[in-house]
């Protein structure tokens, strides 16, 4: 009997940072996926990072939400769409359009995007749609503007292989965007001449490919770039015919420049000069930045710094030259192509442009246009928590979690009279505030594009079945708006009807001068769009793609650009007495926003499973805190416990935290909860890296590490869980001993009449406890008086046996060696395995590593680790 063929890959893309990787995709027998990196995708050519790689980890239909929910209780499609309209009419009737609001997201794909501003912006009448983007490029959007005249990202991926100089400013590519990092790291290896420089005021993994590091004290950009544009016009840099020719207000902007004192920065003249040599001296550079520039309360002030220095020098638009912002989620484009912001119209068009907004009112035949901008994120739920706001719909996101001061927008979202979310799960900490729940489709269910970061669209292809009851969220949008009287308008069969009508309204936006322009797919045919390729926009019968300024010709009435003149200004509060520290946020390699896929993989959990704080080692003796023991993180917006990592990665004075984790995944690891609201007065977008906090310690009377084969409970004063191998892993602590540690450890694994057995010394406080389920290790707790020695790997490892004893040894006997803390996430490689390669091997650099134990060989974020390990062997060989 022939063998049944196997089912054909299918082409989609990623749906994590902006990058925009291709991905083909071959449902398993299991109902999963197989997933890899799609060579013919011109982001990625087949590489993927050990997010990508894990997608298919990631897929399981455990905790999602499958029904719409009604005050928790289930209901059925037509019942919670007639509820929504209801209320939204209702309110929309007493109040005024003003009085609802849509949060949205950029996960959402295109289409998705396209319909929800449309109802918002047309129908409703409201600018009061925003988006989670304006938590992340924001002020990138209002720099173009400001200088171009539209939201144009000038360059192509291509640039970083042809630049002979990339600054990263502001962005640790090396995790957060790993497949453009190993493009450059591919670039350099070809071209060894290519120079990297990094600034940041972290030392992170993208300072271990650069030549010079540049430290600067937060905040400071715009002094530095100022400082750039000064030298520029001292050395006789500035590209005289291109500015009489293409920009307005050089000689201002200069002015402004001179005025200021680059020693803010905090680096030193050598340093500062090294850095202005080589940007002046390499004709073909690219300077590329990312949240560390946008996340600011000056971020579009440090943008168009930016801008200044290539628009001075007319270093844009060209081959290896110009400024790129990286964008951190895959349709954060989408959404500003479609006005997903409360200040856009869509496709590029100007809200408060009376002409635009006219031509999308006919266009749309729209009853009622918005007039002015709707309130940005953090005023958005300002509005929420006083009031003025009396229903929201909050789609695939989590403010709850993500906004800053998270506290008070998880209390004014309780507090709303009305709100709906939509999302694939109905746990997150947004979700358990809905008076609506609405299940959504998620990637591998949905079918629509996204556009990354270079401006190229790309095609998500549905490749497993929808689930339970699901919806895709323009089919729930258009359910509401047929609901609230306009069936017609929203009457569409499939996202391919969605995206002509975009294509056809950007015909519209390019006749009023606009960059964005993709209207020759405007009579794309539904199987054009299924087959449709990644190409980068504009698309129209007179030119497809490519880079935008390199000869003017920019969005202004004049067809200039703007330099402006800017002036250095510290963060919007000031460390004090009682909060010295400059907290910084960001991301770590392996998890995603908030863990909502990304928490489901075991395997990218092993290289971080809890949430933590970074602080300078002399910060840290000031306060009589050591490694690994759990501090509290104050500010006067709220509080957060993180496990201590003392680290001189970062300068004194200032400590970093990652923002994943929630709710669910940790006690109090929600950093937004600490960072301070201010905001850009220009972008809107908060300041996520400076808000002044103290740091102490939590001092608790006992630390525990557990795993389970079950998800494990606690209500300790600190746990933090993450999915690990077959089950689960927990790390424990509570100010307080308990009164029967076997009691604990049943209570923490949900197995109440679980077999213990304990090995314990009273004097000394420690315990150790395996609970034994059908023969079989089902659960173990190991507790002391200070953070638990543990070899985590190998006890996870030991889940399911059936012999008690190896797991409370709690280390491997000398014939199983211990891996150790994972390095390699995309190939489970431990430091222990690495540094035995090393020696063994007698190694000599990452690439070796790589050729005797896979690690760093896949998507290549973990390199700089692989280096430090292997520059520590040969210091300590050296000290011998």
């Amino acid at each position: 009997m022939e063998a049944a063929s196997s089912p054909a890959e299918i082409r989609t893309t990623c749906p994590y940072c902006g990058v925009g990787c291709g991905v083909l995709a071959r449902p398993d027998p299991q109902g999963g996926l197989r997933v890899r990196g799609d060579p013919d995708h011109p982001a990625n050519r087949g590489r993927l990072c050990s997010k990508g790689s894990a997608l298919g980890e990631t897929l399981a239909l455990e905790g999602r939400g499958l029904h719409p929910l009604i005050g928790g209780t289930r209901a059925g499609w037509d019942e919670a769409t007639a509820l929504i309209a209801e209320k939204f009419r209702d309110t929309i009737a007493e109040h005024g359009p003003d009085a609802v609001a849509f949060y949205v997201s950029g996960q959402l794909l295109t289409e998705d995007y396209y319909v929800a501003n449309k109802l918002m912006k047309g129908f409703i009448g409201s600018g009061n749609i925003d988006t989670n983007s304006r938590l992340c490029m924001a002020s990138s959007v209002a720099g173009h503007r400001r200088a171009f005249g539209t939201d144009t990202v000038p360059g192509q991926y291509e640039d970083l292989e042809e630049a002979d100089l990339i600054v990263l400013t502001g962005s640790n590519l090396a995790w957060c965007h790993p497949v453009l990092y190993q493009r450059i790291l591919a670039a350099k290896s070809a071209r060894p001449e290519l120079k990297i420089v990094n600034i940041d005021p972290r030392r992170t993994a993208s300072s271990d490919m650069a030549e010079l590091h540049l430290a600067l004290e937060p905040g400071s950009d715009v002094a530095l770039f100022n400082g750039l544009l000064a030298r520029i016009a001292r050395r006789g840099a500035a590209d005289a015919a291109w500015l009489a020719a293409h920009v307005s207000g050089y000689e201002a902007a200069l002015a402004a420049a001179g005025a200021d004192d680059d020693a803010a920065t905090g680096l030193s003249r050598d340093e500062l000069d090294a850095f202005y040599d080589l940007w002046i001296g390499t004709e073909k550079v690219v300077t590329v930045y990312s949240q560390g520039v946008n996340q600011s309360s000056a971020g579009a002030d440090k943008v168009n710094a930016i801008l200044n220095c290539h628009l001075a020098t007319g270093r844009i638009g060209r081959p290896g030259m110009g400024p790129f912002s990286v964008t951190g989620q895959p349709n954060a484009m989408g959404g500003r192509e479609v006005g997903g912001l409360a200040n856009m119209l869509a496709c590029h068009l100007d809200l408060e442009d009376p002409a635009h907004r006219l031509a999308v009112r006919d266009f749309w035949d729209a009853p009622r246009m918005a007039e002015a901008p709707g309130l940005k994120a953090v005023d958005m739920f300002r509005a929420v928590g006083d009031g003025r706001i009396k229903a929201i719909w909050i789609m695939c996101t989590n403010p709850a979690v993500s906004m800053p001061e998270a506290d008070a927008v998880a209390a004014a979202i309780a507090a709303c009279p009305f709100v709906v979310v939509s999302d694939m799960y109905a746990d997150t900490d947004t979700a358990k505030l809905a008076d609506v729940f609405l299940p959504a489709t998620g990637w591998g269910e949905k079918t629509g594009t996204v556009t990354n970061s270079e401006r190229c669209i790309s095609r998500q292809r549905a490749t497993l079945p929808v689930p339970g009851e699901a919806r895709h969220d323009w089919q729930a949008l258009a359910g509401v708006a047929a609901a609230m009287g306009w069936g017609a308008e929203f009457d569409y069969a499939s996202p391919a009807e969605i995206f002509r009508e975009h294509a056809a309204l950007s015909e519209v936006a390019g006749r009023l001068g606009r960059d964005f322009d993709i209207s020759g797919l405007k009579d794309i045919s539904d199987p054009g769009y299924d087959a449709l390729a990644p190409q980068a926009w504009p698309v129209t019968a007179a030119r497809q793609g490519g880079r935008f300024f390199g000869a003017g010709g920019f969005f202004t009435p004049d067809g200039r650009a703007r330099m402006l003149p800017l002036s250095a200004r510290a963060p919007a509060r000031p460390v004090t007495a009682s909060h010295p520290l400059r907290l910084n946020t960001g991301r770590v390699r392996d998890h995603w926003h908030t863990m909502t896929r990304s928490g489901l993989s075991p395997r990218l959990s092993q290289h971080i499973a809890e949430p933590f704080l970074e602080m300078h080692p002399r910060d840290a003796a000031a306060r009589g805190l050591s490694a690994a023991e759990l501090v509290r993180v104050t500010s006067p917006a709220g509080e957060a416990l993180l496990r201590l990592v003392v680290t001189d990665r970062l300068r004194p004075g200032t400590v970093f935290a990652p923002m994943h984790w929630t709710g669910q995944a940790a006690s109090a690891g929600r950093i937004d909860a600490v960072v301070a609201a201010e905001t850009d007065p220009v972008s809107g977008q908060p300041e996520s890296k400076a808000t002044p906090v103290e740091v102490a310690a939590l001092a608790p009377a006992w630390y525990g590490f557990a795993v389970t084969l079950a998800e494990p409970r606690a209500d300790t004063a600190y746990w933090a869980k993450a999915r690990a191998g077959a089950g689960w892993r927990m790390e424990l602590a509570e100010m307080a001993p308990p009164r029967d540690w076997e009691a604990l450890a049943r209570q923490v694994a949900g197995l109440p009449d679980a077999t213990a057995v304990t090995v314990s010394d009273a004097a000394r406080g420690l315990a150790r406890v395996a609970l034994m389920q059908d023969g079989r290790v089902a659960a173990a707790l190991f507790a002391g008086p200070e953070p638990v020695a543990v070899a985590r790997s190998h006890v996870i490892g030991l889940l399911g046996g059936t012999s008690p004893g190896p797991v409370l040894a709690a280390r491997p006997g000398e014939d199983q060696p211990d891996q150790g803390a994972i390095v390699c996430a995309c190939f489970s490689v431990g430091v222990n395995t690495i540094i035995s390669a090393i020696e063994t091997g007698n190694l000599a650099d990452v690439d070796a590593i790589g050729a005797a134990c896979r690690a760093g060989t896949n998507c290549g974020s973990c390199k700089a680790e692989l280096r430090t390990i292997l520059t520590s062997i040969r210091h300590q060989e050296a000290a011998q």
